[in-house]
């Protein structure tokens, strides 16, 4: 349930109203505007009496929310959210270039990808320390020592730095990483999210391998509800009949989540394809759809590469398409 109060409602009044829906067993999501204040009610709102909330001299009007998600819903929050990563903002009008190697493999290469992506104009360096893998027998990852060189990266090139989390009970080694992943096979494990959720550090949550747009957001509600509001969307690709592409990338993702949530948005091409020469035109194409980010797969020599080197871009690749990224943005603005 949502309330709309009127213009010229004062602080005073709308604690006051507030106070009295928190006596009801609620909790109560103040979304402030220029123009109107937004009370979003959120609990077992059958206590309300509708009918006597719409009387009250500062109520403009009370509608239901149908949808099960709140907290991420539009509706509750009207104004786009900004997330904020060390000085990089995603989100209402921010756009960010995250790139880098799937995988961190060595001092030596994740220095000389995060310098290269850096001087293209990347804005923050992707990395994988923790890689969950669909054979137990493929290269799982550095784990605690590939954290240690991304901090390494991140120092040499001022970059925030993104990873992906597995399992909670290495949660003390992301202090200094700037923004936590949660991977498509974890976007409902609800016990990592809810966890996290107790942290305020910006997450990257990407939408499961055959999931819809409405157990995203729910997945994006369990993080809030502990408290944690900054959390991007992820759409990176869906696992269809197709087998051509590794999944399908599905860019009606973009404008439906922006409809639906006022949480920011952003596309992996990478994962979607699974092709180096499929990333740039699908990249392109999430530019121009509108996303708030894209994140894309950099290796310095994708032939060698640990883990994916077959849908990573070169260097030279990656800076040419971020060129082309902002001819396109450019065109929609």
């Amino acid at each position: 349930m949502i309330a709309v109060l009127k213009h010229g409602t004062t602080p005073e009044q709308t604690a006051h109203l507030v106070e009295w829906l928190k006596q009801m067993n609620l909790d109560v999501h103040i979304s402030e505007g220029v123009e109107v204040t937004i009370l979003g009610l959120i609990g077992d709102t059958t206590r309300v009496d509708m009918e006597l909330l719409k009387s009250l001299e500062i109520v403009e009007k009370v509608t239901r929310v149908s949808e099960p998600f709140k907290q991420a819903n539009r509706k509750f929050h009207p104004k786009d959210t900004i997330v904020q990563a060390g000085n990089i903002r995603i989100g209402g009008g921010y756009f960010a270039m995250i790139a880098g190697p799937c995988s961190v493999e060595s001092e030596e290469q994740i220095i000389e990808v995060a310098m290269a992506v850096k001087e293209s104009g990347a804005h923050i360096l992707r990395g994988g320390a923790f890689k969950p893998r669909t054979s137990p027998y493929a290269f799982q990852g550095m784990k605690g020592e590939g954290i240690r060189l991304l901090l390494k990266a991140k120092e040499a090139t001022g970059m925030p730095i993104i990873t992906e989390l597995m399992n909670i009970n290495d949660l003390d080694l992301f202090n200094d990483v700037d923004i936590i992943q949660i991977g498509a096979r974890n976007m409902q494990n609800f016990d990592l999210l809810k966890e996290i959720g107790k942290t305020n550090k910006p997450i990257l949550l990407k939408r499961g391998l055959a999931n819809t747009f409405q157990e995203l957001l729910m997945s994006a509600e369990y993080i809030m509800s502990e408290g944690n509001e900054n959390i991007i969307l992820c759409e990176r690709g869906i696992r269809t009949f197709e087998s051509y592409t590794r999944n399908t990338l599905d860019l009606s993702a973009i404008p439906v989540l922006h409809e639906l949530s006022h949480l920011p948005v952003v596309v992996d091409p990478s994962h979607a394809t699974g092709k180096a020469k499929l990333v740039a035109p699908m990249a392109v194409a999430a530019a121009a759809a509108g996303a708030d980010g894209i994140m894309i797969e950099v290796h310095n020599n994708p032939a060698c590469a640990l883990c994916d080197g077959a849908q990573s871009l070169t260097p030279a690749q990656f800076d040419e398409l971020n060129h082309r990224i902002r001819t396109v943005r450019e065109v929609i603005r």
